[in-house]
């Protein structure tokens, strides 16, 4: 189960059985709200001052509203269980007035089972004065209870969405509900808890998840004997103890190692138990584009399972690696994304060129980096008999395909999209991602005594490299190029600069001090940066999506978290000296500071605003900070390391001498 809400704490996403699928909301607003001295607030309107953060190192909300007119105040915690579909809100009411105040507070769920409206059930259950919301195998129970009495204090169900019927929550106006007791249709429903309170006053609302009446009624049981306080207390407990496998040597300020560990704790949240790993779960996109990020791209999982296993959680990468090779056709090739549950996704990508030929529709980039993932999964934990598992379905059919997908003259690999799923072409992180899959899959191959395909891997991957150097760099320019186009029969070089060509020294095809890769660097940094007070990394040159500033010799387009962090990234590469380390701190620090107040990084920003666009949270921005920092710390600590073995060895030829002088004396 996933549940997240939008920057005025109304419920908007429900995901249940996978992270990312289903959603029964649509994205539509399960409203909250608090009725006092004859008034309604809805917690979204105007009027609430709003604090929407997480307790320290945990997942488990800490939201404050305070409502200055209406003299009320609110402290809300959420959490998910740990083993059970269930959502649990704790309410703190404060009373900021004078006297003893009816206080009421009023829950909506504006459920869309299965992501369309039609044939959902909502009734009201006198046995656990509970709501429940069903169709097909999805149910869901909705109570709440106070310190003194259990299930809901008053309940309303009716039709929404339709003929004009905004829903239930309207009922709440007067601080009564009407009590219908079941709708079908397009449905929703309105629960409310009374409170008499002098000072304080303590509510809890959940909502359980399951696939038939019985599931949801036991869970229901299980929170009045264990009680809704000790589910999230036992959330918060396992939490903090789950993301503290972080070094304590680093010399990282502690406002960064917290924003890692809170970058750990949102990554975990898109991740499925069953190993996949979504790119994001936010369904404002659906208003962009009629389609969500709630996929598994295998490249995006597969950088995100590299950030994983540097930060030492190599159970949950592993079960990525174990659905990609169930996934994985004998072919040898991902498709372009899949759903949460395995099953392909939706796709843009086609299977006919221009002139109406058959091309595959893939990026081949996404194969090639389960297998660089992996490899560094292995050497993160030597796990062989896990690697022994995925060999013959996964290992052997990608690194044939990334062997023979070449083209035939220029022997780098065929034509696919970019990593930006935008143009179809040659591009030079594709090329760089293909060199390192084929590097891992030779690694395995002679891991595990497979003498041919090592060699034939070596040798594509060897072949590749040296077309590169060929092909893909501009002695003119002093550096290399985005990639290549096929136009009028022959391919032309693209010039663009794209902060993908990064990917040359990220997966290790090009030394990072190369002076050809520090030349395309520091055009990157040059030309990409963006010329605002903002500042930050944008995609490439003239990115018009979500496009902001017209002006793209300034801004050449919007900056990104990721590509901010690929930056710094080649400076931790390249750095020498600890003072060499001070950029990429503060790039660091830079996304750091652009988080939201909860801690939640999106994909891009706007460049004069520094307001978050598009999803959030996205997984890969998160991802890259992730190994940033470890990147970061393993390069302070091997030159400590440097220092420490150099002051030894002075030392040591210092008390030689001091020994020899005394002999002669």
């Amino acid at each position: 189960m996933l549940v997240a809400f939008d920057h005025k704490y109304q419920l908007r996403e429900f995901f249940y059985p996978y992270v990312g699928q289903a959603n029964h909301t649509n994205g539509n607003a399960f409203r909250f709200g608090v009725w006092v001295d004859g008034r309604l607030a809805w917690v979204d309107e105007d009027g609430w001052e709003r604090s929407l953060k997480y307790e320290e190192d945990t997942l488990v909300t800490e939201v404050r509203l305070v409502h200055a007119e209406m003299q009320i105040a609110l402290t809300c915690h959420d959490g998910v269980d740990l083993d059970s579909c269930v959502f649990v809100r704790r309410i703190d009411v404060e009373n900021l007035g004078t006297g003893r105040r009816d206080v009421r507070l009023f829950f909506h769920q504006g459920f869309i089972i299965g992501g369309y409206r039609e044939g959902d059930t909502a009734y009201y259950d006198p046995t656990e004065r509970a709501l429940i919301h069903y169709k097909g195998q999805f149910w869901f129970l909705v109570n709440a209870m106070t310190t003194r009495v259990w299930g809901l204090s008053s309940f309303a169900t009716g039709v929404s969405g339709m003929n004009n019927a905004e829903g239930t929550w309207w009922d709440a106006t007067d601080g009564a509900l009407e009590r219908n007791a079941i709708a079908q249709g397009s449905v929703d429903s309105t629960g409310s808890i009374h409170l008499m309170v002098d000072k304080t006053a303590t509510a809890y609302y959940w909502i359980c998840a399951g696939q038939d009446r019985d599931a949801v009624m036991e869970l229901n049981s299980s929170i009045r004997e264990q009680t809704p306080e000790r589910v999230l207390q036992r959330v918060r407990s396992f939490w903090r103890q789950w993301v503290f496998q972080d070094g304590a040597d680093s010399r990282l300020p502690e406002k960064l190692r917290s924003f890692y560990r809170r970058s750990l704790l949102v990554l975990r949240t898109q991740i499925d138990n069953r190993g996949a790993i979504l790119a994001a779960n936010d369904s404002d996109t659906l208003h962009y584009n009629r389609d969500s990020y709630s996929y598994l791209w295998p490249r995006d999982g597969a950088l995100v399972a590299e950030s994983l296993d540097r930060a030492g959680y190599h159970d949950v990468s592993a079960r990525f690696f174990a659905l990609c090779a169930k996934l994985l056709p004998r072919a040898g090739y991902f498709m372009h994304k899949y759903n949460p549950d395995g099953s392909i996704g939706s796709s843009w990508h086609p299977w006919c060129s221009e002139d109406g030929s058959l091309q595959l529709p893939i990026q081949e980039d996404e194969t090639a980096l389960v297998l660089y993932a992996l490899w560094n999964h292995f050497e993160a934990c030597r796990d062989i008999d896990f690697v022994r598992t995925v060999y013959g379905n996964l290992i052997e059919p990608a690194g044939d395909f990334l062997c023979s997908y070449r083209e035939s003259r220029l022997l780098l690999p065929e034509a696919s999209w970019d990593l930006w799923e935008e143009r179809r072409g040659i591009h030079l992180f594709t090329v760089a991602a293909t060199w390192a899959g084929l590097t891992a899959a030779a690694n395995f191959a002679e891991m595990f005594g497979d003498a041919n395909r090592a060699r034939d891997y070596r040798e594509a991957a060897l072949e590749i490299r040296k077309a590169t150097e060929e092909h893909l760099y501009d002695p003119d320019l002093g550096r290399f190029v985005r990639g290549l186009v096929y136009r009028n029969r022959r391919w032309e070089a693209d010039y663009t600069l794209d902060s993908s060509q990064c990917g040359l020294f990220l997966f290790g095809m090009f030394r990072p001090d190369d002076p050809r890769v520090t030349r395309t660097m520091e055009a990157i940094e040059q030309q990409l940066w963006c010329k605002t007070p903002l500042g930050g990394i944008a995609r490439y040159q003239r990115d018009t999506y979500y496009q902001i500033a017209s002006n793209t010799d300034e801004v050449p387009g919007n900056p990104w978290f990721l590509c901010t962090l690929w930056l710094a990234q080649w400076y931790i590469a390249t750095a020498m000296r600890p003072e060499d380390l001070d950029r990429p701190l503060e790039l660091l620090s830079w996304v750091a500071d652009h988080a939201s107040a909860s801690g939640v990084l999106a994909e891009q920003l706007n460049p004069h605003t520094g307001a978050q666009i598009s999803v959030s949270p996205l997984t890969w921005s998160h991802a890259t900070f992730v190994s940033t920092v470890c990147l970061w710390e393993e390069r302070q600590l091997k030159m400590a390391e440097r220092r420490r073995s150099t002051r030894k060895r002075v030392a040591d030829i210092g008390g030689h001498s001091l020994r020899f002088a005394g002999e002669s004396a």
